[in-house]
């Protein structure tokens, strides 16, 4: 029990004017003290519980009631620089009702809505990721591509750098889940600002987005060829892009990551960048694939992969979250990648599978690969 709790409850039932001045000492939940993170609710209730994200812990975590009072509480040991993304499932009778938190105004979005958002001592969201005024905003331009692949017109946002000049030449970084990325994860706003602050590269950034990411994502052919037949020549075409591969990137989370290793594997050489976050490399040594037949053509593919990986790119930046139930596997691809020849960075870090934790990576894994005139060092 953290010391404001302890003190909270130390002479038994609280009354109601101490639970009231314990919430107005203290505006802001969850409480951080050192490793120790309380959680509060206060209302009617029959119960309460913690919904989180984080691998590794009993997902339904439950509160505490002090006793006969509409306060309830529960205390969890997190390690430091460590960020939860969570709900509360608020019990009354037979119905469960997940909500956000209504004490703590931090949030991430996903593709399924929004959640409450905790950070332990040294975890703070970085300031390159908020909207900086003296940083000058970049462009985001619809572009259509023809697709005989698909045998349909597909659309790219195409990210332009600012003060963009056609005299010029860019380097070209390919994005999965583009529209994700620039949704959840602010990546117009962290490209603005890594790129004001000459830590990347000004860079022509290529957002691109499947139809059917199940699908196309997991070493599909004809995802392969879109993105590297299609997509690629009609942006060389029309907009001032280098040509050399070490000016040529992909990017990805989760699937997306393993659509940009699959892609660069099948056109080795094409691409010598590539970013990738989480990915879902699923493999089996022996016995069958235990995550689902979604899973079925990633495992195929990655066990191809660790088979005869070949080289196929020149450097590889790669993270994932402690926090993952995919961390065994990126964990286990790292040396893999390093045996290739290819100049690889791993980096890891107390998150879950989500936005924010892509997000947070960018700036490590960018300027890392596409180095601005300000070199950076990563310790």
């Amino acid at each position: 029990m953290t010391l404001k709790i302890h003190k909270l409850l130390a002479d038994g039932k609280p009354s109601k004017e101490a639970i009231d001045t314990f919430m107005e000492e203290n505006p802001t939940f969850p409480l951080v003290e050192d490793t120790s993170v309380t959680f509060v609710y206060r209302g009617e209730a029959d119960g309460v519980l913690l919904q989180h994200f984080i691998y590794g812990l009993e997902t339904s975590q439950p509160f505490e009631r002090a006793e006969d009072t509409d306060f309830f509480y529960l205390v969890l040991e997190l390690p430091p620089q460590s960020t939860l993304q969570y709900k509360l499932n608020v019990i009354r009778g037979s119905e469960h009702r997940w909500i956000l938190d209504p004490l703590n105004h931090e949030r991430a979005r996903d593709p399924f809505g929004a959640n409450s958002v905790v950070r332990t001592v040294g975890s703070g969201r970085p300031e390159w990721t908020l909207p900086d005024s003296e940083a000058r905003p970049g462009d985001l331009v619809r572009v259509s591509v023809q697709s005989e692949v698909f045998n349909q017109e597909r659309h790219v946002v195409l990210y332009l750098p600012a003060r963009f000049r056609r005299n010029r030449r860019y380097p070209l970084l390919v994005v999965h889940d583009g529209h994700d990325y620039l949704r959840f994860s602010d990546v117009k706003t962290v490209f603005d600002n890594l790129i004001h602050r000459l830590e990347v590269a000004p860079m022509i950034v290529a957002l691109t987005n499947a139809n059917e990411r199940l699908t196309e994502y997991p070493d599909n052919p004809k995802h392969a060829k879109h993105i590297t037949e299609e997509v690629v020549p009609v942006l060389e075409k029309d907009w001032p892009l280098r040509s050399e591969a070490a000016y040529r990137g992909l990017m990805g989370a989760s699937f997306g990551g393993v659509a940009s290793l699959s892609t660069a594997w099948r056109y080795p050489g094409f691409y010598g960048r590539l970013l990738l976050q989480s990915g879902s490399f699923a493999f089996t040594d022996i016995g069958s694939n235990p995550r689902g037949p979604a899973f079925d053509p990633v495992v195929k593919f990655v066990n191809a992969f660790r088979k005869a990986p070949g080289r196929p790119s020149e450097r590889v930046f790669v993270s994932c979250g402690t926090y993952e139930t995919l961390i065994y596997e990126n964990r286990s691809m790292v040396p893999l990648l390093q045996a290739t020849g290819m100049d690889v960075k791993y980096v890891e870090a107390r998150d879950g599978h989500n936005w924010v934790n892509w997000r947070d990576r960018l700036r490590v894994g960018l300027s890392w690969l596409f180095p601005g005139p300000l070199w950076m060092v990563y310790e």
